[in-house]
């Protein structure tokens, strides 16, 4: 049960996380320096936001899923997931390695 409370939470965690982080892309054009640039999220995201570990690079950041209920979850996804983004590296398994960042984000 706790692998599936792991997986389920830091799911929803690293999603979060990278929607927050786009949508301040959207907002101000850039990726924010530190998650805690992030300004409007509501109390619940504050959870996310503290269960990755986040580092802006050149183009785009690198977000690691840490936690999930209580201990590192295992997550995985498609390739079509990563589309868009700007997130260039992941330990979330389906990741390609140093993706390239969008055009919009060179």
């Amino acid at each position: 049960m706790k692998q599936q409370a792991d997986a389920k939470f830091g799911d929803q965690n690293f999603k979060t996380a990278i929607a927050l982080i786009e949508l301040y892309k959207v907002r101000y054009g850039h990726y924010p320096d530190a998650l805690r640039d992030i300004r409007y999220a509501g109390d619940w995201d504050a959870i996310a936001l503290n269960s990755v570990a986040y580092k802006r690079v050149d183009g785009g950041y690198e977000l690691d899923v840490v936690r999930g209920w209580v201990g590192r979850p295992t997550l995985s996804y498609p390739a079509d997931f990563w589309q868009g983004l700007g997130l260039v590296s992941s330990n979330v398994t389906g990741v390609p390695q140093r993706m390239a960042p969008p055009s919009s984000a060179r």
